[in-house]
């Protein structure tokens, strides 16, 4: 049997050996076919894309790209850098950035795993606005389908950094625009013959500020002075608070081989699902970090990784590799291998306090 950290790694060096910048033929991998595109980072302050599997799909937020001048979006202060691939052809993918001024690296991998669809998606943009850099981090994990996950990466980060307080009250606009977006979700989604939902565990960084927001199971943990310390609690319905609402909302949590919102739904907040609305919120709780020289890394990943990897695990090997890529890759390979029947999906960010520009 082939082991998959050998396989994974070879992927990935034999993507990162090709010429940036050239469009190339159909590859197959994993047995199907990916259209893979490797291109390098155009934007603010980025380095180093590395694209495994997956289609590149353009960034409509990216002011350089025809999408956002045909959609009217071309706004002289707003920068963006260009979308990621994903996971869904090929069933697995990696890349990973390093800002030019070296305090910040950011390193992705995303495995179908066991499943046999991939309903994990994920977004990574680098956004200047008023002169100002801001980065947005997010994994979205679905249930019951992989639309709604697929509309968060489409919409969620592109609608926060349109509301007004984006960046005198980051909290409010990142409340409002969870609830917003669910409520657009529903909304597209009205005619179809599905329920479908999504978790969104998100990391906006803004000047010294690191906003965590979260609605699900997927989880945000931080490095913080060589401790381990969770961002984001999951919303399971058996929490003491969360079935208080769920009951006071008219709704039940009943035993059905795990804790499930009306025998159904094994989290208590998500996307989607429209069903057990009001019970299942999209309303995010949010934390807020000063970013200093104790902040020394975030993981960000859906539950396929934390069924089998411990928070302080991960953080631990998240700061130790040299290269924020790799250490992503690893805590897939790793959950994988401690069999992780789930999509696996982790975001690595690490922060640099003793580069200097």
């Amino acid at each position: 049997m082939v082991c998959i950290g050998s396989l994974l790694r070879a992927l990935v060096l034999r993507a990162a050996a090709s010429s940036a910048g050239r469009r190339q033929g159909p590859r197959v991998l994993c047995g199907r076919a990916a259209d893979v595109r490797v291109t390098p980072r155009h934007g603010y302050g980025w380095r180093g894309l590395r694209a495994v599997a997956g289609r590149m799909m353009l960034d409509s937020s990216d002011p350089a790209s025809p999408a956002a001048a045909e959609a009217g979006q071309v706004q002289p202060q707003r920068r963006a850098a260009g979308a990621v691939p994903q996971a869904h052809d090929g069933g697995y993918a990696s890349g990973g950035w390093e800002r030019e001024d070296g305090k910040l690296s950011c390193g992705y991998s995303s495995f179908r795993g066991k499943r046999a669809t991939m309903e994990d998606f994920y977004d990574v943009k680098l956004t200047e606005i008023d002169g100002q850099a801001v980065s947005l981090f997010g994994v979205f994990d679905g249930h019951g389908g992989s639309r709604a996950a697929e509309y968060l990466k489409e919409h969620l980060f592109e609608n926060l950094l349109k509301h007004p307080e984006f960046l005198t009250d980051t909290k409010l606009a990142i409340s409002e625009t969870y609830q917003k977006t669910d409520t657009d979700f529903l909304e597209s989604e009205s005619s179809a013959f599905r329920d479908d939902g999504s978790t969104a565990s998100t990391a906006v960084l803004v000047g010294d500020h690191l906003y965590v927001a979260n609605v699900g199971d997927s989880r945000a943990v931080i490095s913080k002075a060589g401790k381990a310390m969770a961002l984001s609690e999951d919303h399971k319905p058996n929490r003491i608070d969360e079935r208080k609402r769920i009951e006071n909302a008219g709704g039940i949590v009943i035993w059905a081989g795990t804790w499930r919102v009306g025998g159904v739904l094994a989290m208590s907040r998500a996307f989607g699902n429209r069903l057990l609305k009001p019970y299942v919120v999209a309303e995010p709780e949010i934390q807020e970090e000063q970013i200093n020289g104790d902040l020394e890394c975030l993981v960000l990943a859906s539950d396929g990784l934390w069924d089998v990897v411990e928070n302080e695990e991960a953080v631990s090997l998240g700061k130790s590799e040299d290269a924020a890529e790799s250490a992503a890759r690893k805590l897939t390979e790793i959950a994988y291998s401690r069999g992780s029947a789930d999509n696996i999906t982790c975001i690595v960010v690490q922060f640099h306090h003793d580069k200097t520009g």
